[in-house]
């Protein structure tokens, strides 16, 4: 029996809940986190979209781009509370939930809980209770496998959704822009096209030899992507071990005014990414390379998961302050979060294991 799983993604989360709770910001361009002085933009309204303003942009650079971008402080509580509503939506469709951050997750619909009798009418149903509950708006993608419900769930964006049947997978990924698939990068991307590959159509011409010389361990993930195939399981005990992010500079620093600078845009990089994900961890890593492409990291781990931005600041400047002063120029500099708290083995197991299915359902 072949899968049907939807993927739902929430429209500019962050910022809908602000426009939502503040009348005086609907219609209008906002970016939730940074400042018009320093720090990045945590979420972009599609107002603030439309002049080419994104998540994990210097906010100095989305104010150049869009001069009235109101910047509004994120309020992770209401989010994180917002998400858990959300949930509990998908709990009443699918039994295999396997959430991918606050806003977006992957569900199993193939055992129609509600007798609705069809995939694509139950991801509307969906769609409705989360309007209806929230006030919200969510786009959504059906089809056979992960891998093309989650790219189907952009192609209406905002609050559409679009479904790809198992007769045309091949087809709809053969027309796909490489850039559209699920983890190439935009260097990823640039080196595709340096290769001659720019769709869906080319990647698959390409042996899995080829593939492999150029992507290394994505190899075997886009020989079959481009195929329109992804055999992975929704699974919702999926335990994340960390959550980070890094940043790569132009010019070495050397000076600890330079690198406490560029820690900072890491530090709200990498916690907007804990806080969309509800992420609670207890050891925190930096990782600096040097202009010598020698590479060092430092851990410290606390007794309890660390609690809000401002924790996780003063807990990576420490940890920096220990490594100063550099004995090189420092080239690249990064942190994650891990050392998360896990369920109980009854938690995972009353989770994995769902109710037996009432309808078989179709697409």
């Amino acid at each position: 029996m072949l899968r049907k799983i939807v993927h739902i993604d929430m429209d500019a989360f962050f910022a809908s809940v602000e426009q939502r709770d503040n009348p005086a910001l609907r219609g209008r361009p906002i970016a939730v986190g940074g400042s018009a002085e320093r720090g990045v933009v945590a979420a972009a309204s599609y107002e603030a979209r439309q002049f080419g303003v994104r998540s994990a942009m210097p906010s100095v650079t989305a104010k150049r781009r869009c001069p009235q971008l109101t910047f509004v402080k994120p309020r992770f509580d209401v989010y994180k509370s917002v998400s858990r509503q959300i949930r509990a939506i998908f709990d009443r469709y699918s039994s295999l939930v396997e959430p991918l951050s606050l806003d977006e997750a992957y569900l199993d619909v193939t055992e129609d809980r509600q007798g609705i009798g069809s995939a694509i009418r139950v991801a509307s149903c969906i769609r409705r209770d989360i309007l209806a509950e929230t006030a919200l708006t969510a786009s959504a993608g059906i089809s056979y496998n992960k891998f093309l419900a989650k790219v189907a769930s952009d192609q209406n964006k905002p609050d559409g959704q679009f479904v790809v049947l198992p007769a045309e997978g091949a087809a709809f990924v053969a027309a796909l822009p490489t850039r559209r698939f699920y983890g190439v990068g935009p260097r990823t991307a640039e080196r595709m096209a340096d290769l001659g590959i720019h769709t869906g159509a080319d990647l698959r011409a390409q042996s899995l030899g080829f593939l492999q010389q150029h992507f290394g361990k994505s190899a075997m993930y886009l020989f079959r992507a481009s195929r329109g195939e992804d055999d992975r399981p929704v699974r919702p005990d999926r335990v994340r071990k960390s959550v980070g992010g890094e940043r790569t500079y132009a010019q070495d620093m050397t000076s600890s005014i330079e690198l406490y600078a560029a820690l900072e845009d890491i530090i709200d990089i990498v916690w907007q990414r804990i806080a969309q994900q509800g992420a609670q961890g207890r050891t925190l890593t930096l990782k600096m390379k040097y202009a010598d492409f020698r590479q060092v990291t430092r851990a410290q781990s606390l007794p309890a998961p660390i609690v809000g931005r401002e924790q996780f600041g003063e807990l990576a400047r420490a940890i920096l302050a220990g490594l100063l002063p550099v004995p090189l120029g420092v080239r690249l500099l990064g942190l994650s979060l891990s050392g998360f708290e896990t369920p109980t083995a009854q938690a995972t197991q009353d989770i994995a294991e769902p109710a037996p299915a009432q309808y078989p359902l179709q697409f």
